[in-house]
């Protein structure tokens, strides 16, 4: 099938082949496909869309795209076809195997300096190696993280583009036009080299299973130690919404608890507390670990699903473990909450300093530039962890692009102190009413260590001395020398 377009044939050369005139193809017409390519054609431009599965592109011609500038394409070649050169294909198809088989079909049609451009959730060692691949034939490859799912797609996402670098001023306009925009900033840049964008996007949904965690401790410190309704928890996050919390996420909890069953009672009650993942997450931490860096958080919010799967054993184990009887009575509902909201807000700031740690230190070891004063810009709109300090963020990162950690900025630093006391009571009570608070808990554990100028690790490398010979530093002798001490050997 050739190019077929709602407004009828196209037109032909004077050979008889075809005029290319779309500025951009979309490859894949899942939900997130759909969108963008309706996104892209609001914008003006005349799309050429194919999608593997037999009828997707019939069903797009005829439904959504009906009577707009798409045309229907139905290979790689008629794709290829009908693309204005420099030709910019997005492939939004599932990561892994469907890329690369999408890519090689391609490959064949396409000419030096057309761009290939990877909008689906790719890991960032696999974006990197096509990166390389392309670039021996000339192709310009660009793995650019899109976050902000139906919603953002068809309205104005998050875009992380990285890649070939030649790319960009090829693709610029083009991505920041359908990107999501606040304060007329558009929420899409360039961040770097090879998988760079597809890095960012990784460490973006690793602070996303953060945030989620975070909250959902919350919620469950409101209900089980508080003693709020799921009506009463609902109002106090629809409260948080307008302060420093300010957040999409914190904003659909307040809309999610608000929603009642067809019964009139609460619908996430009905919710099997079984969560699950795609991934993501733990790819972020895994990597975290390669790179020796502490995301902590983000581990344990990865970890927290993995256990909330574990449903059978856990209503089993609970006839069994015994914790502390039931809390008594509340008096201070409004001094708790107001803790709570400072526990929230402090181990939020907490998560997106690990997250840059990341950024920070993968950067580095990968030579990919990654803008550190940049990222945070393009997380303001469009995308899930969307909110207020995201802002605070940036200013700390444009006041000191070398800061060594979010918390030491003048203005974290402050905000942390102050939350210090409530972050602290609410996890005391948790522990005291047997109220599992990981995330929370890992936060305010990577503060009191970070800050710490001494800690325990000297009897850990002098275990692995006495039972390795791993040898150790020592606090009077210069940095990099090296001991080691006969630990079994007794004082006279």
């Amino acid at each position: 099938m050739g190019p077929v377009g709602e407004s009828g044939d196209q037109p032909t050369a004077a050979w008889g082949a075809p005029v290319p005139r779309a500025t951009v193809a979309m490859v894949g017409l899942g939900v997130m496909g759909r969108g963008l390519a309706l996104n892209l054609s609001d914008k003006g431009h005349v799309v050429a869309v194919y999608d593997r599965q037999p009828g997707a592109v019939e069903a797009f011609l005829a439904g959504p795209a009906a009577g707009r500038e798409v045309i229907g394409c139905g290979g790689a070649a008629d794709l290829a076809a009908a693309l204005q050169r420099p030709r910019r294909v997005m492939l939004m198809v599932p990561a892994g195997g469907p890329v690369d088989a999408a890519i090689a079909g391609l490959v064949p049609h396409l000419e030096p300096g057309d761009v290939v451009i990877d909008g689906g959730n790719s890991h960032f060692a696999d974006t990197a190696r096509r990166a390389r691949e392309l670039a021996e034939r000339g192709v310009l490859f660009v793995g650019a993280g899109v976050s902000g799912g139906e919603e953002g797609a068809r309205n104005g996402p998050s875009i992380m583009p990285g890649g070939d670098a030649e790319a960009w001023p090829l693709v610029k306009e083009l991505l920041q036009g359908i990107a999501a925009r606040v304060d007329g900033v558009p929420c899409c840049d360039w961040v770097g080299d090879e998988g760079a964008g597809h890095y960012v996007k990784m460490v973006h949904n690793g602070i996303e299973y953060g945030d989620m965690q975070l909250i959902a401790e919350a919620y469950h410190y409101m209900r089980a130690v508080v003693g709020l309704s799921v009506r009463e928890a609902s109002e106090v996050f629809a409260e948080w919404d307008v302060g420093r919390l300010d957040s999409y996420l914190v904003r659909i909890t307040a809309e999610v608890l608000a929603r009642l069953d067809d019964d009139g009672l609460p619908l996430v009650d009905k919710v099997l507390d079984a969560a699950e993942q795609k991934g993501t997450g733990r790819w972020t931490v895994a990597d975290a670990l390669e790179r020796g860096t502490p995301l902590t958080l983000v581990a344990e919010a990865v970890f927290a699903r993995a256990l909330s799967s574990l449903k059978d054993e856990r209503v089993a184990a609970s006839a069994v473990l015994k914790g502390p009887g039931a809390p008594g009575a509340t008096f201070d509902r409004q001094g708790m909450l107001r803790d709570l909201e400072e526990a929230l807000y402090a181990s939020k700031v907490v998560s997106y300093a690990q997250g840059f740690m990341l950024l920070k230190q993968a950067s580095a070891e990968l030579g990919w530039r990654i803008p550190l004063p940049t990222v945070p810009l393009l997380w303001r709109g469009g995308c899930v962890i969307r909110s207020r300090f995201l802002g605070d963020i940036a200013a700390a990162y444009q006041a000191d692009p070398d800061l060594p950690n979010l918390m030491t900025a003048p203005f974290f630093a402050g905000e942390l102190a102050g939350c210090q006391a409530g972050w602290r009571r609410t996890l005391s009570r948790a522990i005291a009413a047997g109220v599992p608070m990981p995330a929370t808990s890992a936060a305010l554990a990577f503060y009191d260590g970070y800050r710490s100028a001494r800690l325990p690790a000297n009897l850990l490398q002098a275990q692995r001395d006495h039972f390795g010979a791993h040898t150790f530093e020592r606090v009077d002798a210069p940095r990099g020398q090296r001991f080691h001490a006969d630990w079994s050997r007794r004082p006279r």
